[in-house]
């Protein structure tokens, strides 16, 4: 007898929309009719506006129920969702769904898909192939595929990912690390927690081909402390990897090595700069250090170290699988491959949306994300976290890729979305960001710790039209100090939202 399979995901975001809730009221109501069904948890699709999504296994593929509440259950029975019948939230094929059919998924293509912890789920979706490529070709083999792939950092600085490899490869050192820093603090982001608690194979896996090409034989995985599932989770991973072969000593019989270990952030926003996690790391203060020397040098405990993002590492094995011409016939210009863009805020479709750099801020948020939640015109969009730029309507038909956004004065960063209609106040934005780098600030340096506190002083001063010119004048002299001389990018990138929202938003610096 055919048991129906029910897919409903167990990420978090998923759960605390009552995810949960919705797979008890399944087997109690499956129960009472006699009906034998397999709820099985999976990853999430990233749609989360239609959390908790159902989906049922039927003849013709994966259809999908959302968001559904506990009061729909008994009507889904009732409405033959098990056959993939029509019912009010019915949304047809999961593939088909337009905000999912228009995207280009490479590094999420088995988000959605697959149980999170599951290797088998994992092998019989392309999982460990990279790193069976990896094992049989070598390191220089990798470090060639990843430096013609093109593949840039994920993380927000857009280094050359190769060029960083090949750094670690030829300095010598008796001990190297990989180092993945997952402690995603920028607002509007969930790209890595995604990955760690819905396919956290692939970034074990990236860190293991790292670990083969720099000669590295240990890494560390640095997580937002608040990320308490995708703590969880990726210890059992790592657990079950090794158990496996996949990780730990002799890996798949190959005489190499490499083992991963956790370490949980120290809920420091500077600490997802790469230095102060260095610090954090080895039982330190998160603060900046100083650089030359780079990590890539002399980096954890002193030796040569990689340091790349969760996103960044994910998409290794994926290159590595499939070739660097496969990876970098996506995208545009220098921005190669996809970039899983999210989109948060005052936005009717909020979710994940992966796709070839290129595409337009307006395709994104009118396309994908529907326009604004409130119904109200959209005003403003800060792209890049916390200290990214605030990107008016005049230039929402630039191309979303690196060199176009850096011409702008702004960044891409981590590909956080975050959406304001017109009801925002960008003076108080502006404000927000001197106060949140005064408060986040490590300290270390005079232009980011004192700068910022100088700043929320002047733009008050601003506001309240006291000598407006004159402070106008000030607060870009300030800005520039900061952009020109603070250690990291805390100080140095915190005038990208200040300047922008006074630059577009003049207005709204002006007192009643």
């Amino acid at each position: 007898m055919n048991v129906t399979q029910i897919f409903i995901s167990c990420d978090s975001a998923a759960v605390a929309l009552g995810a949960d809730v919705i797979v008890e009221k399944i087997n109690a109501e499956s129960k009472s009719r006699g009906i034998d069904v397999k709820v099985n948890r999976n990853s999430t699709r990233g749609m989360f506006w239609l959390e908790p999504l159902v989906e049922v296994q039927t003849s013709s593929g994966r259809v999908a129920y959302g968001p559904i509440q506990s009061a729909d259950v008994s009507d889904l029975f009732d409405c033959g969702f098990l056959e993939g019948h029509s019912h009010i939230k019915y949304l047809g094929l999961t593939e088909q769904i337009p905000y999912l059919a228009k995207q280009q998924r490479l590094t999420f293509s088995r988000m959605g898909v697959t149980k999170p912890l599951s290797i088998l789920d994992y092998k019989s979706h392309g999982g460990f192939l990279g790193l069976k490529k990896a094992l049989q070709n070598g390191s220089e083999f990798i470090l060639k595929e990843l430096l013609d792939s093109g593949l840039r950092g994920r993380g927000g600085a857009a280094f050359p990912a190769g060029v960083k490899w090949k750094t670690v490869q030829q300095t010598e050192g008796e001990q190297k690390f990989v180092v993945c820093n997952a402690d995603e603090g920028d607002s509007g982001t969930y790209s890595d927690r995604m990955t760690m608690e819905g396919d956290p194979y692939m970034l074990i896996e990236g860190m293991v081909i790292a670990g083969l090409a720099v000669h590295a034989t240990r890494g560390y995985i640095y997580i937002r402390s608040e990320y308490l599932q995708a703590i969880t989770v990726m210890q059992k991973a790592l657990q079950l990897a090794t158990e496996s072969g996949f990780l730990g000593e002799n890996i798949l019989d190959s005489g190499k090595s490499f083992f991963i270990e956790i370490r949980k952030a120290a809920g420091s926003y500077v600490c997802g700069e790469e230095t102060a996690m260095l610090e954090s790391i080895e039982g330190k203060r998160g603060v900046v250090r100083a650089k030359p020397p780079l990590p890539a040098i002399r980096g954890l405990f002193g030796c040569p170290t990689v340091i790349n993002n969760v996103i960044t590492l994910a998409s290794v094995p994926l290159i590595i699988a499939n070739g660097a011409d496969y990876y970098k016939n996506f995208g545009m210009g220098r921005s190669k491959g996809t970039l899983p863009f999210q989109l948060a805020g005052n936005v009717k479709y909020a979710g994940l949306v992966e796709t070839a750099f290129g595409l337009s801020l307006r395709q994104l948020i009118y396309d994908f994300g529907g326009g604004s939640r409130s119904g109200r015109p959209i005003k403003a969009v800060q792209v890049g976290g916390p200290l990214g730029a605030y990107i008016p309507e005049s230039q929402w038909d630039a191309p979303l890729e690196y060199e176009t956004y850096a011409a702008m004065g702004a960044v891409l960063g981590h590909g956080g979305i975050v959406v304001h209609d017109d009801t925002v106040d960008m003076s108080k934005m502006a404000r927000y960001a001197m106060e949140f780098c005064s408060i986040e600030s490590c300290g270390k340096c005079t232009p980011c710790r004192i700068g910022s506190t100088r700043g929320v002083e002047v733009i008050d001063r601003i506001i309240n039209n006291q000598e407006r010119d004159q402070q106008i004048e000030l607060l870009r002299d300030l800005c520039n100090t900061m952009v020109n001389g603070s250690l990291c990018a805390m100080g140095s990138m915190t005038p990208y939202p200040v300047l922008s929202a006074l630059n577009h938003y003049s207005a709204d610096f002006t007192s009643d």
